[in-house]
């Protein structure tokens, strides 16, 4: 529970020391809520920002919520702001949709008659929403003073994207498909990269999207985990009012820096243990680590052929697997999933699991050489941080504009010809041998994805493009 909140008659909408009050608003899912809480650290601890993180409750995935309790336990300045609302009926309206983007639809009915109350009882000088909000939050914010602004936590490219998106419809009119899409000032992204989701103008997520997309010009600014080195064209053409003539300021502000203190305690820390000794008794650059977030979970055939292709590669390597698309549900067995041979062939050289792990402790650790990565956003800036390698395979929304950015910028290598989510196509164990032999192989990648790390941590430290961009965004809330 939080605490009561102040009335606003009570309090000023800046501290004591006339640092900004700031409510940072993520929507669902750990891809969204992770660069929330960096975000909050990086206010807080590092701008001296008063922060409040408002969360609507209860959270869809048991991993938000052990993230959000370690979040308040490790700063506790951090203050803790519920939003908790009804259900719909998603089942009659919705048939079979996302889970995630039910919460999304659910959060937006919601918010004009909860947040408008949150929001006044904290105080706030300025609002942070996640972009999955902004359509719904940016009136509520207007209608009582307080700045607005959206944070993306995708890539600028991404960003760029979702900004163009809906002129992009207006342009090639109703009935038409999605084709390639020209942004201007970046490149093109092909149809087939564009997320699935967007090729049904009646998919829920498409509906969220557009009018995502169009609420941006009404927004205070622009907050984007990326920074310019990683993504100069779109970074520019985004700031540059390219991509679009009416965007507010646009502040470039990652890759936000995992933050060591959020561990995993008690039994669920239990459960993890075993990766870090296992990890500590390889020798230095011999793991590939495979994993693919925690929002979907790949097909039982396509982790048949993926074990296959890992047994036979010949290297060491760290397997999360995932079973569920909300871990909730997640009750299988690994051995129902591999078979006990698999996991009996692979002993000792293979480690599989399904207990969470701590990813950029993952990723930082000396064993580590490669990581094959669906390229959710929050995985390719912990990849960047760590400078270790990736071997792209997105399999839905963002992910393939996320694995261009990735080769661009000379992180890593993707096979593009390999299936995502809805194509019928199975990657085969003998292509995936393939791909991680060369790949363990690359020295050249591995200089290259250490040049973009250097590049990162140019960016954060006091004085770098994303420090500076960060703390412009704080004066803006400060004025």
């Amino acid at each position: 529970m939080s605490s009561p909140a102040p009335s606003s008659a009570s309090r000023s909408s800046h501290g004591s020391r006339g640092s900004p009050r700031i409510v940072l608003f993520p929507s669902a899912g750990m891809g969204h809520l992770v660069p929330f809480t960096r975000l909050a650290v990086a206010l807080s601890a590092g701008h001296g920002c008063e922060i409040s993180l408002l969360t609507a409750l209860p959270t869809v995935s048991s991993a938000e919520s052990r993230h959000i309790a370690a979040l308040y336990a490790a700063f506790p300045a951090i203050r803790q702001l519920d939003l908790r609302f009804a259900p719909f009926d998603a089942s009659s309206e919705f048939p079979g949709a996302d889970p995630f983007y039910l919460r999304y639809e659910a959060l937006r009915r919601c918010a004009p008659s909860l947040l408008g109350p949150l929001l006044a009882g904290a105080g706030a000088s300025a609002l942070v929403v996640d972009m999955a909000l902004a359509s719904v939050a940016i009136p509520v914010a207007r209608e009582l003073h307080v700045p607005c602004f959206v944070f993306f936590t995708a890539s600028a490219t991404m960003l760029s994207f979702k900004a163009y998106f809906p002129t992009y419809l207006d342009d090639v009119g109703a009935g038409h498909g999605v084709g390639d899409v020209d942004v201007p000032g970046v490149y093109r992204i092909p149809s087939s990269s564009v997320p699935q989701a967007l090729h049904d103008p009646d998919n829920i997520f498409t509906r969220q999207f557009v009018a995502n997309g169009r609420a941006l010009a009404t927004a205070d600014g622009l907050l984007v985990n990326a920074f310019h080195a990683m993504e100069p064209e779109a970074v520019e053409a985004l700031q540059g009012r390219f991509v679009l003539s009416v965007l507010p300021p646009v502040f470039a502000v990652g890759p936000l820096m995992p933050v060591n203190d959020l561990r995993e305690t008690g039994e669920a820390a239990q459960k993890q243990g075993n990766y870090r000794a296992w990890l500590d008794e390889q020798p230095p650059r011999s793991v590939v680590y495979v994993s693919f977030g925690s929002r979907k979970a790949l097909p039982k055939d396509q982790i048949k052929e993926l074990a296959a292709g890992l047994e036979a590669c010949g290297h060491r390597f760290l397997w999360v697997v995932k079973g569920a698309v909300v871990d909730r549900d997640d009750a299988g067995e690994l051995s129902e999933l591999l078979g006990e041979a698999f996991l009996r062939r692979v002993h000792g050289r293979g480690l599989v699991t399904k207990s969470w792990v701590e990813q950029e402790e993952v990723l930082r650790h000396p064993a580590v050489a490669l990581f094959v990565s669906h390229c959710g956003w929050n995985s390719v800036t912990e990849a960047v941080s760590s400078g270790v390698p990736v071997l792209a395979w997105p399999r839905f929304a963002d992910q393939r504009v996320n694995a261009r950015v990735v080769v661009r910028c000379g992180l890593g290598v993707w096979a593009d010809q390999w299936s995502w989510e809805g194509e019928e196509a199975l990657v085969r164990a003998e292509e995936i041998t393939a791909l991680v032999m060369e790949a363990m192989e690359d020295d050249a990648m591995a200089v290259k994805a250490a040049n973009v790390r250097e590049a990162a941590s140019r960016a954060v430290v006091d004085g770098g493009t994303s420090y500076r961009s960060l703390a412009a965004f704080v004066r803006r809330c400060t004025a």
